[in-house]
């Protein structure tokens, strides 16, 4: 269960551009209303790995479909 599961991204069929996702899924946590300090935290973590650690993040935090 994600962190924030009313805020489900589409990353299926999109661009696997890993700058492509982490903008798609941030701009999904502010519509969301998630304060600024819980989005930092979540670029933190997105970006302290490989490509793989960015989509197992993003999929922990947001609904990804």
């Amino acid at each position: 269960m994600p962190k924030y599961p009313n805020i489900k991204v589409k990353l299926v069929g999109e661009d696997g551009n890993a700058f492509f996702i982490l903008g798609r899924v941030m701009s999904a946590l502010r519509r969301g209303g998630v304060p600024d300090a819980e989005r930092q935290e979540f670029q933190r973590q997105a970006t302290g790995g490989d490509y793989n650690n960015l989509l197992r993040v993003c999929m922990a935090w947001v609904d990804c479909h």
